[in-house]
């Protein structure tokens, strides 16, 4: 129940969590902590790789450092509260906070699917233009494209907590999700929610509508110019250049479409298994992305490689020190 019945808005929310796996919240929990640890230790030590290795500071290495750091966003926007859900049974969260993560969640994912759609048009350029590869993506209008990224999810996000506010809740502050999704908290209103249901569909459709057939639509003509390609090997590598972008590709809209049908005309399947599926477009691609990058790269490949070789040697020659110097002492005492 609410604790203030004269104010239209709850002072706070109770995040459900995952109803029906209550059974297994600590095995889920680790899962989610190991996910989300694995995505920020990955995400940070690409954004650090591009940063202090200049023969990367190029076009589609400053998307993918964009990327990345979308990718720490999104997943920490989300993954601290859900792990103090699943192990502390912190369900509260305060009705501005929640507000606040629905706004920067929503916002990311919208900035992500920007940041697909530029490397697309980035690979496109690369495999139909190579030759003004670099005269065409400048490091300025890699900058405005990044701006624009953050200004149209800005745009579309800005106007959410204003329709959220404007709607009265009478009776129920029980937000059946692990976070502040907007569709689950506009479920709670005792009001008209007809706009609010439409917006939602109406930046859904057109993020995921336009940004994937812009994507479609330019690998499209990347197929057809490669298949016109006289050489099977430069075949080869134009496609293997696009590998690492298809699967990130894949990772972000494959789970979100099929969480949108399952939202939409799953009215049978059970609520776990839509908290699950919208957990899982929020936490794979921030985990996903940079193992894939990582592996299919061969130039961030070999620099994480010398990177652990380094810190290998200086570890087992710090170690030796060590050993050496508690030899002397040992032998020290001995003599003494």
């Amino acid at each position: 129940m609410l604790p203030n019945n004269t104010d239209p808005h709850p002072t706070y929310f109770l995040l459900l969590g995952i109803p029906g796996l209550e059974a297994f919240y600590l095995e889920i929990a680790f899962i989610f902590f190991m996910v989300y640890v694995i995505s920020v230790v990955g995400n940070l030590t690409l954004l650090f790789i591009i940063r202090i290795d200049r023969s990367l500071h190029e076009p589609m290495y400053m998307f993918l450092c964009m990327l990345s750091f979308v990718d720490l966003m999104l997943t920490s926007s989300t993954c601290p509260k859900m792990l103090a859900i699943l192990w502390f049974n912190s369900h509260g969260i305060y009705f501005e906070a929640c507000l606040t993560q629905m706004v920067f969640l929503h916002s990311f994912a919208i900035m992500e699917s920007a940041l697909l759609l530029a490397m697309a048009i980035d690979r496109y350029i690369a495999i139909c233009n190579p030759l003004r590869y670099t005269s065409l993506l400048t490091k300025y209008l890699i900058v405005t494209i990044g701006l624009a990224a953050v200004i149209r999810a800005a745009a579309l996000m800005v106007p959410l907590p204003f329709l959220i506010k404007r709607l009265p809740f009478c009776t129920a502050n029980v937000i059946h999700h692990c976070y502040c999704e907007h569709m689950a908290v506009v479920k709670l209103a005792c009001a008209d929610t007809t706009f609010n249901n439409i917006y939602g569909i109406a930046v859904a459709l057109l993020i995921v509508g336009l940004d994937l057939l812009f994507i479609i639509w330019s690998y499209v003509v990347i197929l057809h110019a490669v298949f016109h390609l006289s050489s099977k090997e430069a075949r080869r590598k134009a496609l293997g250049t696009c590998a690492s972008h298809i699967c990130a590709i894949l990772v972000f809209y494959v789970p979100v479409v099929l969480s949108s049908v399952v939202h939409r005309f799953g009215k049978n399947v059970p609520i776990h298994i839509h908290i699950l599926l919208a957990n899982v477009y929020l936490m794979l691609p921030p985990l996903i992305n940079p193992i894939v990058y990582g592996v299919k790269t061969k130039q961030i490949r070999n620099r994480v490689t010398k990177l652990i070789k380094v810190n290998f040697i200086g570890f087992t020659k710090i170690s030796s020190m060590v050993s050496n110097t508690c030899c002397i002492c040992e032998r020290n005492k001995t003599g003494s």
